[in-house]
């Protein structure tokens, strides 16, 4: 009911804003978000360099209601791309398709996905996933993009019902080798459409993750990515690729920025690789509240912190 209650949260901006306004609020934002501006991103970006770390970075945004808007957002991925060149940061892009104008119209968003991706050169540019309204329109700009392009990726959700058969079509389906982010989901959806139990979206991420660790999987070149910060759940992913032989190269995980960081050093000392998702920008409150629905660990440390004024 908790997590019910804070992803229909989610969708009132107007609280956001009014948190804003709180120094105490700001503070634990900025547990989960670098900033407002490139900047702010830039300087994460460049510890998690430091500490020998990869990391990805997205732009805050959704459902942008102006073609100016959508360019905006595409403008800023390559404004961050050309920063993150210049700097030599191992850092990669993962963008909205909604920010970049798929609901303006399919070739608002395609214009500017593809300035991203050209902008981009060899730098893998991964899809995000957004609710389960936008996953067909999602997957069908991801097989666009890979039959031409090399360096871009899609998530899939462990929560939807539909995405085993999604997975394994990816897999079967023609263009460039499959680089795919499996998350569990962090939207709201229908009961007929996702697991509403967190047990079953942990079975069903189990499920999958032996799917992306097969053998068809890897004849046809898959490289997951396993966004999670579930510590059983690692454990068992790295005694799996330990098990099967995996090369360390073959797989990553991914973890969002001030969440389990404490894991890191487990997930680095098993050798494998491991990869910090940086979001910033003024479009926070959305995200954040997702955050706060995943793990109550993250309400019990709003609370802490807002109590301390």
């Amino acid at each position: 009911m908790l997590r019910d209650l804070l992803l229909h949260l989610s969708t009132k901006p107007g609280i956001g804003r009014t948190l804003d306004r709180f120094p105490a609020s700001r503070r634990v934002v900025r547990r989960f978000v670098a900033g407002e501006r490139i900047e702010d991103a830039l300087s994460v970006l460049a510890r998690l360099h430091d500490d020998g770390l990869e990391s990805a970075v997205t732009y805050l945004g959704e459902n942008v209601t102006s073609i100016k808007a959508a360019r905006a957002a595409a403008d800023t991925y390559c404004t961050l791309l050309d920063a993150v060149r210049r700097l030599g940061l191992r850092t990669t892009p993962s963008l909205k398709l909604t920010h970049l104008g798929l609901d303006l119209a399919e070739e608002v968003g395609w214009e500017n996905v593809e300035r991203v991706l050209d902008r981009a050169e060899d730098t893998v540019v991964w899809f995000d996933m957004e609710g389960s309204a936008y996953t067909d329109r999602t997957l069908a700009f991801y097989r666009r993009a890979r039959a031409h392009w090399p360096n871009v990726a899609c998530v899939v959700q462990a929560y939807l019902f539909r995405t085993e058969a999604d997975l394994k079509a990816l897999i079967a389906g023609p263009g460039h080798p499959l680089r795919v982010r499996l998350c569990k989901g962090a939207y709201r959806e229908p009961p007929a459409l996702a697991y509403p139990v967190k047990a079953d979206v942990d079975r069903n991420y189990a499920r999958l993750a032996g799917l992306l660790f097969s053998p068809r999987a890897e004849h046809a070149g898959v490289y997951p990515g396993f966004a999670t910060h579930d510590e059983r759940l690692i454990r068992v992913l790295l005694d799996k690729s330990r098990e099967l032989g995996l090369a360390p190269d073959r797989f990553e995980f991914q973890m969002l920025h001030g969440i389990r960081s404490d894991l890191h050093a487990t997930i680095r000392a098993a050798g494998a690789r491991l990869r910090v998702l940086v979001p910033f920008g003024e479009d926070w409150y959305g995200y954040f509240v997702r955050r706060l629905a995943e793990r109550p660990a993250n309400l019990l440390f709003l609370a802490r912190n807002l109590g301390r004024g």
